[in-house]
C-alpha cells in the first residue's frame, strides 16, 4: 500500500531541505515542492502566510517514520503532517516508489 504526504514549510530553504532529507534517507521516493498562500487559525488569531506546499510519495509503512522525522527537523511547533492513501496509479509509478523506499 502507498500514501501521499502533505506538508508545509515557511520557505524554500526549508522546504527542500525536508524533502532532501526524505528522499537521502530512502523514506520517500518524491518529493514536490509548491508555493501556498494559507490562511489558518493560530493561537487564537487569523493569519495568513506565503509557504511551500511538499507531496511526498511513499509506502503506507513509512507514514510514522516520515511523520517522527519531520517533526525533528520542522521548524513549525506544530507542523502541518498529513497522510492520504493511495487508492489506485499507475502500477509502473508504484513499483518505482516501492523499489525507492528502503524496508
Amino acid at each position: 500500500m502507498f500514501s501521499i504526504i502533505y506538508i508545509t514549510a515557511g520557505d524554500m530553504a526549508q522546504a527542500r531541505m525536508i524533502g532532501c532529507k526524505l528522499v537521502e534517507e530512502r523514506l520517500a521516493a518524491c518529493v514536490n515542492i509548491f508555493p501556498i498562500t494559507s490562511i489558518f487559525r493560530w493561537k487564537g488569531s487569523i493569519d495568513q502566510a506565503n509557504e511551500f506546499g511538499i507531496i511526498i510519495k511513499t509506502r503506507s509503512d513509512k507514514v510514522k517514520e516520515i511523520e517522527k522525522r519531520v517533526k525533528e527537523i520542522h521548524s513549525y511547533e506544530v507542523p502541518c503532517v498529513l497522510a492520504f492513501k493511495i487508492d489506485e496509479g499507475s502500477a509502473q509509478y508504484l513499483n518505482w516508489i516501492d523499489e525507492s523506499v528502503e524496508d
